[in-house]
Protein backbone atom coordinates (compact mmCIF):
# COMPACT_ATOMS: atom_id res chain seq x y z
CA UNK A 1 0.00 0.00 0.00
CA UNK A 2 0.89 3.63 -0.83
CA UNK A 3 1.34 4.66 2.99
CA UNK A 4 4.34 2.30 3.23
CA UNK A 5 6.33 3.68 0.51
CA UNK A 6 8.65 5.45 1.91
CA UNK A 7 12.87 6.48 0.73
CA UNK A 8 13.03 2.85 -0.13
CA UNK A 9 11.30 3.28 -3.16
CA UNK A 10 13.20 3.01 -6.24
CA UNK A 11 12.54 3.82 -9.81
CA UNK A 12 11.89 1.31 -12.39
CA UNK A 13 9.06 -1.33 -13.95
CA UNK A 14 11.37 -4.31 -13.11
CA UNK A 15 9.97 -6.18 -10.25
CA UNK A 16 11.15 -5.52 -6.90
CA UNK A 17 11.85 -8.82 -5.00
CA UNK A 18 11.86 -8.02 -1.14
CA UNK A 19 13.96 -11.16 0.67
CA UNK A 20 12.83 -10.90 4.57
CA UNK A 21 15.09 -13.42 6.40
CA UNK A 22 16.45 -12.42 10.22
CA UNK A 23 20.46 -13.11 9.68
CA UNK A 24 22.43 -12.11 6.43
CA UNK A 25 25.94 -11.02 5.86
CA UNK A 26 28.44 -10.39 7.53
CA UNK A 27 26.62 -13.41 9.23
CA UNK A 28 27.83 -16.75 8.17
CA UNK A 29 25.75 -19.92 7.51
CA UNK A 30 23.45 -21.90 5.53
CA UNK A 31 19.98 -19.99 5.21
CA UNK A 32 22.39 -16.28 4.83
CA UNK A 33 23.82 -18.41 1.64
CA UNK A 34 20.56 -19.23 0.08
CA UNK A 35 19.54 -15.56 0.39
CA UNK A 36 22.72 -14.24 -0.97
CA UNK A 37 22.53 -16.80 -3.94
CA UNK A 38 19.26 -16.52 -4.40
CA UNK A 39 19.64 -12.62 -4.64
CA UNK A 40 22.95 -12.93 -7.18
CA UNK A 41 20.78 -15.16 -9.36
CA UNK A 42 17.57 -12.89 -9.13
CA UNK A 43 19.43 -9.54 -10.23
CA UNK A 44 21.16 -11.76 -13.17
CA UNK A 45 17.74 -12.00 -14.57
CA UNK A 46 16.63 -8.30 -13.63
CA UNK A 47 15.43 -8.49 -10.67
CA UNK A 48 15.36 -5.85 -8.16
CA UNK A 49 16.32 -7.44 -4.94
CA UNK A 50 16.47 -5.98 -1.78
CA UNK A 51 17.18 -8.27 1.77
CA UNK A 52 15.31 -6.60 4.77
CA UNK A 53 17.38 -8.30 8.15
CA UNK A 54 18.50 -7.29 11.75
CA UNK A 55 20.73 -4.53 12.71
CA UNK A 56 22.80 -7.30 14.55
CA UNK A 57 24.47 -11.03 14.68
CA UNK A 58 22.43 -13.21 17.46
CA UNK A 59 26.66 -14.24 18.39
CA UNK A 60 27.98 -10.44 18.59
CA UNK A 61 23.89 -8.78 19.75
CA UNK A 62 25.47 -5.58 21.13
CA UNK A 63 27.26 -4.86 17.83
CA UNK A 64 24.70 -2.99 15.78
CA UNK A 65 25.65 -2.95 11.70
CA UNK A 66 25.11 -0.25 9.08
CA UNK A 67 21.32 0.56 8.82
CA UNK A 68 21.82 0.58 5.01
CA UNK A 69 24.46 -0.87 2.70
CA UNK A 70 24.87 -2.33 -0.91
CA UNK A 71 26.52 -5.90 -0.61
CA UNK A 72 27.40 -7.72 -4.17
CA UNK A 73 25.10 -5.29 -5.72
CA UNK A 74 22.13 -6.26 -3.60
CA UNK A 75 20.50 -3.64 -0.95
CA UNK A 76 20.48 -4.93 2.39
CA UNK A 77 18.38 -3.07 4.59
CA UNK A 78 18.97 -3.54 8.97
CA UNK A 79 16.23 -3.23 11.35
CA UNK A 80 16.55 -2.95 15.36
CA UNK A 81 15.32 -6.04 17.06
CA UNK A 82 13.83 -6.99 20.41
CA UNK A 83 13.47 -10.46 22.26
CA UNK A 84 15.04 -14.01 21.31
CA UNK A 85 17.01 -15.22 19.10
CA UNK A 86 14.14 -18.10 18.58
CA UNK A 87 11.80 -15.82 18.06
CA UNK A 88 12.97 -12.05 17.30
CA UNK A 89 10.63 -9.30 17.04
CA UNK A 90 11.19 -6.62 14.50
CA UNK A 91 7.37 -4.94 13.44
CA UNK A 92 9.48 -1.81 11.61
CA UNK A 93 9.94 -4.47 8.71
CA UNK A 94 6.53 -3.47 7.56
CA UNK A 95 8.70 0.20 6.43
CA UNK A 96 10.53 -1.42 4.15
CA UNK A 97 8.31 -3.34 1.46
CA UNK A 98 5.85 -0.64 0.43
CA UNK A 99 7.23 -0.54 -3.03
CA UNK A 100 7.95 -5.09 -3.22
CA UNK A 101 6.19 -6.35 -6.04
CA UNK A 102 6.87 -9.74 -4.05
CA UNK A 103 7.82 -11.01 -0.87
CA UNK A 104 10.13 -13.68 -0.09
CA UNK A 105 10.06 -14.82 3.70
CA UNK A 106 13.22 -16.87 4.91
CA UNK A 107 11.98 -19.32 7.97
CA UNK A 108 9.65 -20.04 9.98
CA UNK A 109 9.77 -17.14 12.69
CA UNK A 110 8.85 -13.40 13.73
CA UNK A 111 9.12 -12.55 10.20
CA UNK A 112 6.66 -15.54 9.01
CA UNK A 113 3.79 -14.80 11.36
CA UNK A 114 3.81 -10.67 11.73
CA UNK A 115 3.76 -10.18 7.73
CA UNK A 116 0.59 -13.01 7.78
CA UNK A 117 -0.39 -11.22 10.68
CA UNK A 118 -0.34 -7.60 9.03
CA UNK A 119 -1.21 -8.45 5.16
CA UNK A 120 -4.32 -6.43 5.39
CA UNK A 121 -2.44 -3.68 5.95
CA UNK A 122 0.38 -4.19 2.92
CA UNK A 123 -1.11 -6.07 0.58
CA UNK A 124 1.66 -7.71 -1.13
CA UNK A 125 1.67 -11.03 -2.29
CA UNK A 126 3.75 -13.29 0.10
CA UNK A 127 6.13 -16.65 -0.35
CA UNK A 128 8.24 -18.18 1.91
CA UNK A 129 10.97 -20.65 2.22
CA UNK A 130 10.55 -23.46 5.22
CA UNK A 131 14.20 -24.03 5.76
CA UNK A 132 13.38 -26.96 8.19
CA UNK A 133 10.71 -24.71 9.87
CA UNK A 134 11.64 -24.48 14.08
CA UNK A 135 12.12 -28.27 14.71
CA UNK A 136 16.48 -28.43 14.47
CA UNK A 137 16.25 -29.48 17.80
CA UNK A 138 14.09 -31.44 19.92
CA UNK A 139 13.94 -28.91 22.81
CA UNK A 140 10.46 -27.98 23.72
CA UNK A 141 9.08 -30.06 21.45
CA UNK A 142 5.29 -30.62 22.08
CA UNK A 143 5.63 -26.42 22.47
CA UNK A 144 6.49 -26.33 19.08
CA UNK A 145 4.37 -28.49 17.96
CA UNK A 146 1.73 -26.74 19.46
CA UNK A 147 2.88 -24.05 17.81
CA UNK A 148 2.98 -25.34 14.84
CA UNK A 149 -0.55 -27.31 14.30
CA UNK A 150 -1.98 -23.48 15.58
CA UNK A 151 -0.03 -20.37 14.55
CA UNK A 152 1.58 -21.46 11.74
CA UNK A 153 -0.88 -23.18 10.25
CA UNK A 154 -3.32 -20.01 10.67
CA UNK A 155 0.06 -17.97 9.22
CA UNK A 156 0.18 -20.13 6.22
CA UNK A 157 -2.90 -19.23 5.07
CA UNK A 158 -1.30 -15.88 4.40
CA UNK A 159 1.09 -16.99 1.84
CA UNK A 160 0.96 -17.67 -1.92
CA UNK A 161 3.23 -20.62 -1.59
CA UNK A 162 5.10 -22.13 0.83
CA UNK A 163 8.63 -23.32 -0.43
CA UNK A 164 10.26 -26.56 0.95
CA UNK A 165 13.95 -26.74 0.68
CA UNK A 166 13.90 -30.96 1.31
CA UNK A 167 12.03 -33.85 0.86
CA UNK A 168 11.35 -33.79 4.96
CA UNK A 169 9.98 -30.28 4.98
CA UNK A 170 7.78 -30.88 2.00
CA UNK A 171 5.97 -34.10 3.98
CA UNK A 172 5.82 -31.30 7.28
CA UNK A 173 4.21 -28.58 5.57
CA UNK A 174 2.07 -30.10 3.44
CA UNK A 175 -0.09 -31.06 6.36
CA UNK A 176 -0.53 -27.32 7.18
CA UNK A 177 -0.83 -26.51 3.29
CA UNK A 178 -1.05 -28.98 1.19
CA UNK A 179 -2.54 -27.15 -1.34
CA UNK A 180 0.31 -24.30 -1.51
CA UNK A 181 3.49 -26.39 -0.38
CA UNK A 182 5.67 -26.78 -3.23
CA UNK A 183 9.10 -28.53 -3.34
CA UNK A 184 12.14 -26.28 -4.18
CA UNK A 185 15.40 -28.01 -2.93
CA UNK A 186 17.72 -25.55 -1.66
CA UNK A 187 20.13 -24.49 -4.48
CA UNK A 188 23.71 -24.73 -3.67
CA UNK A 189 27.04 -22.53 -4.79
CA UNK A 190 28.66 -25.42 -6.70
CA UNK A 191 31.53 -23.23 -8.03
CA UNK A 192 32.26 -21.82 -4.59
CA UNK A 193 34.74 -25.25 -4.06
CA UNK A 194 34.20 -27.07 -6.88
CA UNK A 195 37.30 -29.72 -7.71
CA UNK A 196 39.18 -28.39 -4.33
CA UNK A 197 39.47 -31.52 -2.44
CA UNK A 198 43.02 -33.71 -2.31
CA UNK A 199 43.64 -35.72 -5.28
CA UNK A 200 45.69 -38.17 -2.68
CA UNK A 201 43.57 -39.21 -0.20
CA UNK A 202 44.37 -38.73 3.11
CA UNK A 203 42.68 -39.43 6.05
CA UNK A 204 41.90 -36.13 6.80
CA UNK A 205 38.11 -35.12 8.03
CA UNK A 206 36.68 -31.62 7.53
CA UNK A 207 33.12 -30.33 9.11
CA UNK A 208 31.94 -26.62 8.68
CA UNK A 209 29.08 -25.42 10.20
CA UNK A 210 28.07 -22.87 13.20
CA UNK A 211 28.75 -24.37 16.58
CA UNK A 212 25.11 -25.45 17.43
CA UNK A 213 24.13 -28.30 19.90
CA UNK A 214 21.93 -29.97 16.87
CA UNK A 215 25.31 -30.49 15.20
CA UNK A 216 26.57 -33.25 17.69
CA UNK A 217 30.21 -32.50 17.43
CA UNK A 218 30.66 -34.21 20.91
CA UNK A 219 29.97 -37.14 19.12
CA UNK A 220 31.92 -36.26 15.83
CA UNK A 221 34.96 -36.15 18.27
CA UNK A 222 33.75 -39.33 19.98
CA UNK A 223 34.10 -40.92 16.86
CA UNK A 224 37.62 -39.22 15.61
CA UNK A 225 39.05 -41.19 19.20
CA UNK A 226 37.91 -44.03 18.05
CA UNK A 227 39.37 -43.98 14.41
CA UNK A 228 42.63 -42.48 16.58
CA UNK A 229 42.84 -45.77 17.69
CA UNK A 230 42.20 -47.28 14.10
CA UNK A 231 45.18 -45.05 12.60
CA UNK A 232 46.95 -42.47 14.37
CA UNK A 233 46.74 -40.39 10.51
CA UNK A 234 43.14 -39.13 10.79
CA UNK A 235 42.51 -35.96 11.45
CA UNK A 236 39.47 -33.32 11.58
CA UNK A 237 39.53 -29.72 11.09
CA UNK A 238 36.07 -27.89 12.43
CA UNK A 239 35.45 -24.95 10.59
CA UNK A 240 32.62 -22.46 12.01
CA UNK A 241 31.48 -20.16 14.11
CA UNK A 242 29.97 -20.41 17.39
CA UNK A 243 26.31 -20.79 18.70
CA UNK A 244 24.90 -22.54 21.79
CA UNK A 245 28.52 -23.81 21.90
CA UNK A 246 31.31 -21.42 22.67
CA UNK A 247 34.79 -21.86 21.60
CA UNK A 248 35.98 -22.91 24.86
CA UNK A 249 33.62 -25.26 25.10
CA UNK A 250 34.57 -27.07 21.70
CA UNK A 251 37.88 -27.39 23.14
CA UNK A 252 36.94 -28.39 26.51
CA UNK A 253 35.16 -31.38 24.67
CA UNK A 254 38.31 -32.09 22.77
CA UNK A 255 41.30 -32.10 25.70
CA UNK A 256 38.39 -34.46 27.49
CA UNK A 257 38.98 -36.80 24.96
CA UNK A 258 43.17 -36.24 24.64
CA UNK A 259 42.36 -35.36 21.19
CA UNK A 260 44.35 -31.55 20.97
CA UNK A 261 47.17 -33.41 18.34
CA UNK A 262 43.82 -34.68 16.14
CA UNK A 263 41.62 -31.72 16.43
CA UNK A 264 42.10 -28.33 15.24
CA UNK A 265 39.46 -25.62 15.47
CA UNK A 266 39.51 -23.04 12.77
CA UNK A 267 37.05 -20.00 14.01
CA UNK A 268 35.43 -17.23 11.78
CA UNK A 269 37.69 -18.11 9.13
CA UNK A 270 36.90 -16.78 5.63
CA UNK A 271 36.46 -18.60 2.02
CA UNK A 272 40.14 -18.56 1.39
CA UNK A 273 40.89 -20.36 4.21
CA UNK A 274 38.49 -22.99 3.77
CA UNK A 275 39.38 -23.66 0.00
CA UNK A 276 43.11 -24.43 1.10
CA UNK A 277 41.74 -26.74 4.18
CA UNK A 278 39.20 -28.66 1.99
CA UNK A 279 43.02 -29.15 -0.65
CA UNK A 280 43.97 -30.85 2.40
CA UNK A 281 41.31 -33.35 3.05
CA UNK A 282 39.66 -36.09 1.71
CA UNK A 283 36.36 -36.66 3.63
CA UNK A 284 33.36 -34.14 4.86
CA UNK A 285 31.36 -35.47 7.79
CA UNK A 286 28.61 -34.71 9.73
CA UNK A 287 26.86 -35.48 13.12
CA UNK A 288 23.97 -33.29 13.04
CA UNK A 289 20.86 -34.17 14.49
CA UNK A 290 18.71 -32.57 12.26
CA UNK A 291 18.87 -30.80 9.12
CA UNK A 292 16.61 -29.07 6.64
CA UNK A 293 18.70 -30.05 3.48
CA UNK A 294 22.45 -30.83 3.78
CA UNK A 295 23.70 -27.82 2.29
CA UNK A 296 27.48 -27.61 3.10
CA UNK A 297 27.08 -31.65 2.47
CA UNK A 298 26.46 -31.08 -1.23
CA UNK A 299 28.85 -28.26 -1.37
CA UNK A 300 31.46 -30.58 0.13
CA UNK A 301 30.68 -33.28 -2.63
CA UNK A 302 31.09 -30.61 -4.85
CA UNK A 303 34.85 -30.16 -4.25
CA UNK A 304 35.32 -34.01 -4.63
CA UNK A 305 35.17 -35.04 -0.51
CA UNK A 306 33.46 -38.14 -0.02
CA UNK A 307 30.08 -36.93 2.82
CA UNK A 308 30.05 -38.63 5.78
CA UNK A 309 26.93 -38.44 7.33
CA UNK A 310 24.46 -39.14 10.63
CA UNK A 311 21.14 -41.06 9.07
CA UNK A 312 18.47 -37.96 9.88
CA UNK A 313 15.95 -37.20 7.72
CA UNK A 314 17.66 -35.08 5.07
CA UNK A 315 20.59 -36.47 5.05
CA UNK A 316 18.37 -40.17 3.98
CA UNK A 317 16.88 -38.01 1.34
CA UNK A 318 20.49 -36.76 0.20
CA UNK A 319 21.83 -40.58 0.26
CA UNK A 320 18.91 -42.05 -1.73
CA UNK A 321 19.54 -38.83 -4.55
CA UNK A 322 23.83 -39.74 -4.27
CA UNK A 323 25.06 -43.25 -3.78
CA UNK A 324 28.52 -42.06 -3.14
CA UNK A 325 27.36 -40.48 0.35
CA UNK A 326 28.20 -42.79 3.41
CA UNK A 327 25.42 -42.31 5.95
CA UNK A 328 26.58 -43.78 9.33
CA UNK A 329 25.40 -43.56 12.67
CA UNK A 330 27.50 -41.08 15.02
CA UNK A 331 25.76 -42.17 18.46
CA UNK A 332 27.85 -45.57 18.13
CA UNK A 333 30.92 -44.44 17.66
CA UNK A 334 33.16 -47.54 16.78
CA UNK A 335 30.82 -48.78 14.46
CA UNK A 336 30.74 -45.04 12.68
CA UNK A 337 34.77 -44.87 12.45
CA UNK A 338 34.65 -48.49 10.92
CA UNK A 339 32.72 -47.09 8.29
CA UNK A 340 34.64 -43.91 7.70
CA UNK A 341 37.44 -46.43 7.46
CA UNK A 342 35.62 -48.66 5.26
CA UNK A 343 34.67 -45.34 2.78
CA UNK A 344 38.54 -44.38 2.81
CA UNK A 345 39.61 -47.57 1.79
CA UNK A 346 36.72 -47.34 -1.23
CA UNK A 347 38.43 -43.73 -1.83
CA UNK A 348 41.80 -45.58 -2.00
CA UNK A 349 40.84 -48.19 -4.44
CA UNK A 350 40.03 -45.59 -7.09
CA UNK A 351 40.03 -41.85 -6.17
CA UNK A 352 39.65 -40.06 -9.52
CA UNK A 353 36.36 -42.03 -10.38
CA UNK A 354 34.95 -41.28 -6.47
CA UNK A 355 35.99 -37.59 -6.96
CA UNK A 356 34.06 -37.39 -10.04
CA UNK A 357 31.22 -38.93 -8.59
CA UNK A 358 30.58 -36.49 -5.81
CA UNK A 359 30.91 -33.74 -8.39
CA UNK A 360 28.98 -34.87 -10.61
CA UNK A 361 26.27 -35.68 -7.95
CA UNK A 362 26.64 -32.22 -6.39
CA UNK A 363 25.97 -30.69 -10.15
CA UNK A 364 22.30 -31.27 -9.88
CA UNK A 365 21.79 -29.01 -7.37
CA UNK A 366 23.58 -25.95 -8.61
CA UNK A 367 21.87 -22.17 -8.29
CA UNK A 368 21.02 -21.90 -11.64
CA UNK A 369 18.35 -24.77 -12.70
CA UNK A 370 16.73 -23.90 -8.69
CA UNK A 371 16.42 -20.32 -9.28
CA UNK A 372 14.36 -21.30 -12.27
CA UNK A 373 11.78 -23.22 -9.89
CA UNK A 374 11.73 -20.23 -7.98
CA UNK A 375 11.41 -18.03 -10.82
CA UNK A 376 8.77 -20.14 -11.57
CA UNK A 377 6.84 -19.38 -8.62
CA UNK A 378 7.62 -16.00 -9.05
CA UNK A 379 5.56 -15.72 -12.90
CA UNK A 380 2.42 -17.52 -11.35
CA UNK A 381 2.30 -14.53 -9.25
CA UNK A 382 3.47 -11.74 -10.77
CA UNK A 383 2.26 -12.84 -14.45
CA UNK A 384 3.63 -10.15 -17.18
CA UNK A 385 5.64 -8.30 -14.69
CA UNK A 386 8.33 -10.96 -14.60
CA UNK A 387 11.52 -10.27 -16.57
CA UNK A 388 11.03 -12.58 -19.72
CA UNK A 389 14.56 -13.75 -19.76
CA UNK A 390 15.55 -17.46 -21.01
CA UNK A 391 15.88 -20.35 -18.65
CA UNK A 392 19.34 -21.15 -17.13
CA UNK A 393 20.99 -24.17 -19.77
CA UNK A 394 21.15 -26.37 -17.18
CA UNK A 395 17.48 -26.28 -16.24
Amino acid sequence: MKSFNGPDSVAGGTPLIVQVVRQYAPGRGGLEDVVANLSRQLLQRDYRVRVVTLDSLFRSRDHKLPEREVIDGVEVVRIPWKGSTRYPLAPSVLRHIGDADLVHVHGIDFFFDALALMRPLHGKPLVATTHGGFFHTPKFAAIKQAWFQVVTRLSALAYRSLLCCSRSDMELFSKIAPRRAVLVENGVDTAKFAGLSSTIPRRRIITIGRFSVNKRLDRLFDVMQALREMSPEWRLDVVGSPSDLTEEDLRGEIARRGLIDQVVLHIGVDNSEVRRLIAEASLFASASDYEGFGLVAVEAMSAGLVPVLHPNEAYQALGKQHRGICLADFARPEDCAARIEQTFQALLADPAATRDEMMTGASVHAWEGVADRYIDVYRAILGDRVPPQPRSLSA
